[in-house]
């Protein structure tokens, strides 16, 4: 089980860019989440998901004695739910399908990826922890300063339009 849960139904074995597979699988179960629930879903699912994944990462390091395998990649699927849950805020306060708001889909994927490859400031101090939580946490953080970058394209794009 802990393999099914760290590798996300075995998406980590896709190659190359295990990382940007297991980012875009996730996609489709964030709008479901959406769609089940609007952003509280996606929040809850993502402390689920961290929660089994932080086991599933310990059971499967431990197993394999690799520090972060590549094809670990429910890390992603957290930091790519953290990334996308501010256009799912977006989306249910202004009442529109979430997918009509697809530039900020894309602006996340995109900010998400290149924060968790980039590893920036406290992204790269997560992943030198060297132990199951670093493997986690550099993910979640790359996903909120995905986030963050997603609400600030929103805004300037909303300032573009009203000037």
């Amino acid at each position: 089980m802990s393999r099914v849960i760290a590798t996300f139904l075995f998406t980590g074995y896709l190659k190359p860019a295990s990382g940007t597979w297991g980012s875009l699988f996730a996609l489709p179960l964030i709008w479901a989440l959406h769609q089940l629930g609007g952003p509280l879903a996606i929040a809850i699912g993502a402390v689920v998901l961290f929660a089994a994944g932080l086991w599933a990462t310990q059971q499967m390091t431990a197993e394999l004695g690799i520090e972060d395998p590549s094809e670990i990649v429910i890390d992603e699927v957290v930091g790519q739910a953290l990334a996308i849950l501010p256009v799912s805020i977006g989306a249910m306060g202004v009442g529109v399908d979430v997918l009509k708001l697809w530039p900020g889909w894309v602006a996340g994927f995109l900010l998400f990826r290149l924060f968790d490859i980039w590893k920036p400031w406290l992204v790269g101090w997560a992943d030198r922890r060297g132990d199951p939580l670093g493997v986690m946490l550099d993910d979640v953080i790359a996903g909120v300063f995905a986030g963050i970058g997603v609400l600030i394209l929103a805004a300037l794009s909303h300032l573009i339009i009203l000037v």
